[in-house]
């Protein structure tokens, strides 16, 4: 492996899974090990990675100025610790809305990585997954874009998550691409546990890696669909507009918990590389 230029300084790690781990050119990089824990009943272990700002939040929401590579200044640990992670994922899930600002993007693990393409082709191989991990994109209005072109990456299998409301019009914007499967929730919301659901039964899908934004994490979070989370917390503070009515997202919207029985998160393990904090936690389970 390749690697993001030195190895990262390992602070404490605390994991106690005792599945699969990293190929040994990987520990020595990363640190230590990274282990996956067994898959959960009926669905898949589910992780998410976000890069925040030193004041939580994840995006300038600017034009052309709206991705993580602006929060994390495209810090080569950040990128390499994504590749990563998304090639032990079987399947991506990220949303249309994600797609409108990243039409450009394709969802593989080596997209933001080149130089590590071989070394993690060959990681998938030995831990028996596909060549190209299901990319699942959710959109309960089906407002997604057909020139996405993570939609027409060659091998690379779509599921289009969408509500009944929003079918109809996913099927007509995407007419043109007859290679897309569909999952359909009843109503006018996508069911994420039916979903998730789907995927492992019917997909096979034992690792799935979330990378929707904050609005999926949050629907995530209370539906206790996540299991671990990633997060490379940067040195840049973005800072918030005085207007109420386009405020920079933080790393969860759309949900308030109470304050009673918040969701809690235990950290695993911490790692350094200057000025950059990279956090691996786990929900605890009520």
């Amino acid at each position: 492996m390749h690697g993001p230029g030195s190895p990262y300084t390992l602070l404490f790690d605390e994991d106690d899974a005792q599945g699969p781990g990293l190929p040994e050119a990987a520990r020595a990089i990363y640190g230590g090990d990274w282990r996956l824990p067994a898959p959960r009943a009926g669905r898949p272990y589910t992780f998410t990675n976000f890069v925040v700002s030193h004041d939580g939040r994840i995006s300038f929401d600017e034009p052309r100025r709206s991705g993580g590579a602006d929060v994390s200044r495209n810090a080569p640990h950040d990128t390499w610790l994504m590749a990563l992670i998304r090639a032990r994922a079987d399947a991506i899930l990220t949303g249309g809305g994600t797609l409108r600002v990243a039409r450009r993007h394709r969802w593989t693990p080596w997209e933001i990585f080149p130089a590590e393409r071989e070394a993690l082709v060959a990681m998938r191989a030995a831990e028996g997954r596909a060549p190209l991990p299901l990319l699942v994109v959710v959109s309960g209005s089906g407002a997604i874009p057909a020139d996405a072109a993570s939609l027409s990456v060659p091998g690379q299998p779509v599921l289009i998550a969408t509500s009944a409301a929003g079918e109809p019009r996913a099927r007509a914007e995407l007419a043109e691409l007859a290679h897309l499967d569909y999952h359909v929730s009843p109503g006018p919301r996508v069911d994420f546990a039916a979903l998730l659901a789907h995927l492992h039964s019917a997909c096979g899908v034992g690792t799935l890696l979330s990378e929707g934004g904050a609005l999926v994490y949050g629907e995530l979070i209370a539906a206790q669909l996540i299991d671990e989370v990633f997060t490379t917390v940067s040195p840049v503070v973005i800072g918030n507009r005085v207007s109420p009515a386009a405020p920079r997202p933080s790393l969860v919207e759309g949900i308030a918990f109470s304050p009673e029985r918040p969701p809690l998160l235990r950290l695993i393990s911490l790692r350094r590389h200057g000025d950059y904090l990279f956090q691996r936690a786990r929900f605890v389970e009520e």
